[in-house]
């Protein structure tokens, strides 16, 4: 074995939720490093981007709302920040979202939808089918009603990536390129890792934001192994030419049949159609299947996207919690803290995740407002005989 190299903080995972960790921890002045044999990948390469903090919003998650639209409120800053600092262009845009209805079963949903967005004192706006289309001429005219959301941005989640790795560079951060192999604990604690290359790596600090292969790394204790899973999502992308544009001005989303469809358009002509949810394993093979329901749902929605080119087709997998909110902090073993169990929110919680993990890994603790989120909610506990 190699000989061991030590860091302050080792972020396990270079997708954007470690790479923002390690941002934000070494403008801390933490000696930081990062291990990921391929940083800025992962789950962002397929993600589509949406800042849709209030269209997003399910039933039963009004504690992670709070989350999502406090991660919400930082983006513009967080995006100036990073822009200013790399001068790469994050594709931030806002554009605002138009969730519409297709039929009277969709349109009685959108209502209810509605009626929880204004409980939960959200800014949303009810509007007819004609409505709809004035704003966006492309939809199709069976559209029955829709919301529109201001408050719901977008971004190149491709392009932050980019940024971030850039930012950590800036900032110091060591990236080494190889796989993390197993968790060093000594005398209780979590001391660095094992790479697959038979290198040690050793830190004052460890944080696992491995995305949805948190819950397979050797080494960590069974009763604080993250239950993160993998849930598959494809995505398509097509290409808007010039002679069509504007083909959309902002996101337009629906359920059809029962099943999540959006495309969200880009400034650069590229529009992400999106996305299955698939409890598949770790299968990320694109599907005839899967291609087919998200065209045959866009083009219920806009038909005109049949004329455009189909540029690329790509699956990825989302790492789902149980209650499909992020594990975030202190585990209950010493120096081990983690960044996952993001869901399909990822790209919206970069910018708090950076925040509360920089003050997680300086004081020890989870901000007030981010308590609900810990990881040792799921702590296993001894059942009475």
């Amino acid at each position: 074995m190699s000989r061991t190299r030590t860091s302050d903080v080792l972020v396990i995972g270079g997708g954007i939720i470690g790479l923002v960790t390690a941002w934000r921890a070494a403008q801390r002045g933490f000696a930081t490093a990062v291990v990921d044999p391929e940083p800025g990948g992962g789950a962002a390469q397929v993600a589509a981007g949406m800042l849709a903090a209030v269209t997003e919003l399910h039933y039963g998650e009004q504690t992670l709302l709070g989350l999502n639209l406090a991660s919400a409120r930082r983006y513009p800053d967080f995006a100036a920040e990073l822009t200013e600092l790399t001068g790469h262009d994050l594709g931030y845009r806002r554009c605002g979202t138009l969730a519409v209805a297709l039929d009277a079963d969709d349109r009685a949903h959108l209502r209810e939808l509605h009626a929880l967005q204004r409980q939960s004192g959200l800014d949303s706006e009810w509007l007819s089918g004609r409505e709809c289309r004035r704003l966006e001429p492309m939809l199709a005219p069976g559209v029955r009603g829709g919301l529109r959301v201001d408050g719901d941005h977008q971004i190149d989640p491709r392009r932050l990536a980019c940024a971030l790795v850039a930012a950590c560079e800036r900032a110091g951060v060591v990236f080494h390129r190889v796989w993390a192999e197993r968790l060093s604990v000594v005398r209780e604690r979590a001391a660095g890792i094992v790479t697959a290359d038979g290198g040690a790596l050793g830190a004052g600090q460890v944080v696992l934001a491995g995305g949805s292969l948190s819950g397979r790394l050797d080494g960590v204790p069974e009763d604080v192994l993250p239950p993160v899973r993998p849930v598959k999502g494809q995505v398509l992308r097509l290409t808007v030419p010039k002679r069509y544009a504007p083909f959309l001005s902002r996101t337009v989303r629906a359920v059809v049949r029962g099943s999540q469809v959006y495309l969200v358009p880009r400034e650069s002509g590229e529009l992400v159609v999106g996305a299955t949810s698939e409890e598949l394993g770790w299968d990320t093979t694109v599907t005839v299947g899967g291609v087919y329901e998200l065209l045959r749902d866009a083009h219920e929605l806009v038909p005109g996207i049949t004329e455009l080119p189909l540029t690329e087709t790509r699956a990825g997998l989302r790492p789902g919690s149980p209650d499909n909110a992020p594990l975030l902090g202190p585990t209950e073993l010493d120096g081990l803290l983690l960044a996952t169990g993001h869901y399909r929110n990822g790209v919206l919680l970069t910018p708090v995740t950076g925040d509360v993990l920089a003050h997680a890994l300086t004081t020890g603790e989870l901000p007030d407002e981010v308590r609900p989120f810990t990881p040792k909610r799921f702590a296993r506990t001894e059942q009475p005989v």
